[in-house]
């Protein structure tokens, strides 16, 4: 690429404030050798470099990992009011196609573009003359760690994908252009080379400015190089049966034939790695608990405040936080405008840009522990058959959590874990919105014409409407009213895409995958660590003490099962349980199942309750095509321009 127009629009991320300029070149065109004469043309070239990454990873409108799987419902309303590519719901649907697939990275101005402009700055940054050869290393050690961050995002997408070590001049051949898909295998090493290579320059964090903790460190590259290693162990891209006969055009395979268990332990060890930096670099799971302390003497909202906390990081700054980018516009694109509850025109509260019509289905309602942190089918001092009868709670540790004394709150919601109350509002339980908590304003009352619930006699397409009777916590903060939102949908929140207790899990899978028998300092240290910080009991206790099947926690099968409802808990509603469905190989299991909820137009406990007789389909329009729908479609131009593979069965 001999000259370049002018860069257009460029995102440039400011810290702490985390606000966006449009800055466009002096001059209307300029070669790539002049942008890179001077250091803050340099920087420019730089931050925009980065801006790719938002819409795939901090968007749950354009990142299809929120909303594609089955934690959340939304109906026709969402659908047919925006103009908005929801790629998850649509995905969920069974929409996808080849045509033009939601979720696309894989074209000319996505993640290749982004790598293109990557190579690009590591070919030129040493020609900047007002630089200092140390920000020059560390830059483009940052730009390395993100090259390799764009190459996971397509491969966790497409499984194999073209690897641009550096860019094709724009007048090669044809030939020289249609550079082919690699195996999955090289492309895992390609992205571990380059995190490698990275990792040798790259600071932590805490010895980095605070102007640059968007931006890769060593920390981040290394849990990176163990996610990378995570996935190619799991059985989506280990020895996957349904890969078999995926082969390149001269027929080499694609994957790896059959399980190879080694990579497990590959991953494991990777893990441990990244495990130690962070903890090294005073990285923590937010918690309040005093340290080392025998008890936990927290109480329940202290808990569920720690547990709020662990997902956020206002300013970016986070003792979890391993790598945290900026929202596109976190009006749009977080949780906040879609989740907080609508509140009638004149009424406390009101918030016309706050629509509440994206809300939690039964399914995940009924995911999390109970309070002995145990599923509540499998816990013997938890009544399930009565789970969908009217119960009371008077225990004084639910106080402002739970209402208290009185014969109206659903069994579902009593005695559950913290985790439970922080990330839900359920009916005639308080959802805190500001300074203080008070029954009036924050305890849920969801039946029909209540205050939080529907102001309509029926679903409507045209009224934005919570279709479960369930509200979401998780992604606000419980210190600001809904009209403080009003006022600060702002980007001063950053999007925390890992966090410790990520590599706590991982480390917890990884080695009970690999071991023939879980034990203590692999599997249950690293879970308990994130059980612990959860408020709920240690894994073994809960199940031995607890527990229907108290053997299970003894065995490798029984800990999958462990280990995978922890993941759904602990990270419900930040998109991994989208990515962890598909690597596990359950996705066709759970995803063509209906999304449940409450009649949201009943007035009385009866009608809202159905009768008491269970929860009724609120969205059934639900398709996953297995083996297919493991990996995305590359659009169909794409194939015919490029000659590459298109991926089984699309």
């Amino acid at each position: 690429m001999k000259h370049f127009s002018s860069l257009l629009l460029i995102l440039t991320l400011l810290f702490p404030g985390c606000n966006y300029l449009d800055v466009v070149p002096d001059n209307d065109i300029e070669t790539i050798e002049t942008i890179f004469e001077k250091r803050d043309q340099a920087e420019d070239w730089f931050k925009f470099c980065h801006t790719f990454l938002m819409p795939y990873t901090a968007s749950i409108i354009s990142d299809p990992s929120y909303t594609g799987a089955d934690e959340v419902v939304a109906g026709n309303f969402l659908r047919q009011q925006f103009s908005y590519a929801w790629a998850g719901f649509y995905i969920a649907d069974g929409l996808q196609m080849t045509a033009d697939p939601y979720g696309n990275i894989w074209r000319k101005d996505a993640a290749y573009n982004a790598i293109r402009y990557c190579n690009t700055f590591l070919e030129k940054i040493g020609d900047v003359y007002n630089m200092e050869e140390q920000e020059k290393v560390l830059w483009a050690a940052e730009i390395k760690a993100l090259k390799a961050h764009y190459y996971f995002e397509l491969l966790r997408r497409y499984g194999p994908i073209i690897l641009v070590p550096e860019n094709i001049a724009t007048n090669a051949g044809i030939s020289e252009m249609k550079q082919p898909r690699k195996p999955f295998d090289i492309c895992v090493e390609a992205i571990v080379s380059l995190l490698d290579e990275a990792m040798k320059d790259l600071p932590p964090m805490n010895q980095k400015s605070v102007s640059r903790w968007a931006y890769h460190s060593l920390e981040s590259a290394a849990a990176l190089k163990a996610m990378t290693l995570f996935y190619a162990a799991s059985p989506l891209f280990n020895g996957n049966p349904a890969f078999a006969n995926f082969t390149s055009k001269t027929g080499e395979n694609f994957f790896n034939q059959t399980p190879d268990r080694e990579r497990w332990k590959r991953a494991a060890e990777a893990i441990d790695t990244a495990l130690m930096l962070c903890l090294e670099n005073g990285k923590t799971l937010v918690s309040s608990r005093t340290e080392g302390g025998a008890e936990d003497t927290r109480d329940l909202r202290t808990i569920m405040s720690d547990i709020e906390e662990s997902s956020l990081a206002r300013n970016f700054e986070s003792s979890e936080a391993i790598f945290m980018i900026q929202y596109e516009d976190r009006s749009l694109t977080s949780w906040t405008r879609w989740t907080r509850p609508y509140f009638r025109s004149g009424t406390t509260d009101y918030n016309e840009d706050l629509l509440g019509c994206i809300a939690p289905s039964i399914k995940m309602v009924e995911m999390y522990y109970t309070e002995h942190g145990l599923p509540i089918n499998e816990d013997r001092e938890w009544d399930y058959t009565s789970r969908y009868q009217i119960g009371k709670e008077t225990d004084t540790k639910y106080k402002n959590v739970v209402l208290l004394d009185a014969d109206s709150v659903l069994r579902l919601h009593l005695r559950r874990e913290p985790r439970f109350y922080a990330h839900i509002a359920a009916d005639r339980c308080y959802f805190q919105r500001g300074n203080s908590i008070d029954e009036k304003n924050d305890l849920v009352r969801a039946y029909q014409g209540e205050r939080f619930g529907t102001l309509y006699t029926q679903i409507s397409n045209s009224q934005p409407q919570n279709l479960t009777g369930y509200y979401m916590k998780k992604g606000s903060r419980s210190t600001q009213s809904n009209v403080d939102y009003k006022n600060t949908f702002s980007n001063e929140e950053a999007c925390v895409l890992i966090r410790l207790a990520d590599l706590y899990l991982m480390k917890a899978e990884a080695w009970n995958e690999y071991l023939d028998v879980p034990d203590k300092e692999h599997v249950y240290d690293p879970l308990n660590a994130v059980r612990e910080r959860a408020g709920i009991p240690d894994v073994e206790y809960a199940w031995q003490n607890y527990s229907t099947n108290p053997g299970k926690v003894r065995t490798k099968e029984g800990m999958r099962q462990i280990i995978r409802q922890e993941w759904n808990v602990e990270f419900a509603f930040e998109g991994r349980r989208f990515w962890n469905l598909r690597r596990w190989l359950t996705a066709a299991e759970e995803l063509n199942s209906d999304l449940y909820g409450w009649l949201v137009t009943g007035k009385t406990p009866r009608q809202f309750y159905n009768n008491f007789d269970g929860p009724v389909v609120v969205w059934s329009k639900r398709q996953f095509i297995s083996p297919r729908d493991y990996l995305f479609p590359i659009r169909s131009e794409e194939i015919l321009i490029s000659g590459c593979e298109q991926n089984p069965n699309w």
